[in-house]
């Protein structure tokens, strides 16, 4: 009973995350074009630990989390894999194919994340299991790939880079989720040694962090050095005000809020199903882009959709089998 109930909560939280990372890839995408992908990148994660800070210290009574070397040495390399390296390619290929098409790659994460599972953590997924993800990755697609044709007002130099940058996002994605359960605990800790959500998130991130500073230093010296030689002004468009607001708001709901669940999920259930229900958000952004952007959702998102949807549920019924 407890581990039905252990896998019902590690679904919801997946499909919470989902909910949340839609949010950051619209703030996100947004506050890129107006500041830099680089910028977004390192602001956000500082953001993120102070928010992080001051939830740990409600719920625990500390500021600064404890945990053992094992713990900390796990957490900080998912926090450079997934954060650091990951978000970098995939906020970068946010800004060079948009976010639709980079959230279509990203939904190959999952079985980047099952196939780490099973190599590390020895994660047998069952049949059904398997029929879910399948099921839900290839709805995600479908409705992904429903997207009007480019124009030539509307060209995307860097086409072939944000493609390959967003494969990278995804076997990030999935590696940094299998070191952050690992930091966790699983698979070499008794469970009265693991590690919370929370602070396993706020370890990871305050790692994640202090990575991406020589890769932002380097970034921006190359920025200036680059508009002082050739006279040329700052790449992005946009208000600088506008790109911090806009960031505030995608640190909130992504590195703090997004991450812990995400982590929650990671730590209640095998790490490709977690994987699998933390990439719906093309499911959840298909209603917002059309609003946004004046997109129409024809028969075949809507069909996609469906598959989606029933993935989910064969997904969140296998707590039965559990």
């Amino acid at each position: 009973m407890l581990e039905n109930t252990d896998y019902t909560i590690g679904v919801a939280a997946g499909l919470t995350t989902s909910v949340l990372w839609t949010g950051t890839s619209l703030f996100f995408t947004a506050a890129g074009q107006r500041i830099g992908p680089t910028a977004v990148n390192t602001l956000r994660l500082f953001l993120a630990i102070i928010f992080l800070t001051f939830i740990h210290r409600i719920l625990s009574g500390s500021w600064l989390p404890t945990a053992q070397a094992g713990q900390i040495l796990y957490l900080a390399v998912s926090g450079v894999v997934g954060l650091t390296l990951g978000d970098q390619a995939l906020f970068t290929a946010f800004v060079d194919i948009g976010p639709r098409r980079s959230m279509l790659i990203m939904s190959t994460a999952p079985l980047f994340a099952a196939l780490f599972g099973n190599l590390f953590l020895y994660e047998v997924l069952p049949r059904q299991s398997w029929l879910g993800m399948i099921l839900t990755i290839g709805g995600v697609g479908w409705v992904i790939l429903e997207r009007p044709p480019l124009t030539a007002g509307n060209p995307q130099p860097n086409w072939s880079r944000g493609i390959f940058l967003a494969f990278v996002g995804a076997a990030c994605q999935a590696g940094g989720l299998l070191l952050s359960k690992q930091g966790i605990g699983h698979g070499w800790l008794p469970r009265e040694q693991h590690l919370t959500a929370q602070t396993a998130t706020l370890l990871r991130i305050i790692f994640g962090a202090v990575a991406t500073l020589p890769i932002f230093g380097v970034h921006w010296l190359r920025q200036r050095k680059r508009r002082l030689a050739e006279g040329i002004a700052s790449p992005y468009h946009g208000s600088v005000r506008s790109g911090l607001l806009l960031t505030c708001c995608g640190a909130i709901v992504g590195p703090t809020l997004g991450v812990w669940m995400s982590l929650v999920a990671g730590d209640r259930v095998p790490i490709g199903i977690a994987q699998t229900l933390c990439s719906l958000p093309p499911l959840f952004i298909l209603p917002l882009v059309a609003w946004l952007y004046k997109e129409k959702i024809g028969p075949r998102a809507i069909i996609g959709a469906l598959l989606a949807i029933g993935g989910i549920y064969i997904l969140a019924s296998a707590s039965q089998a559990h």
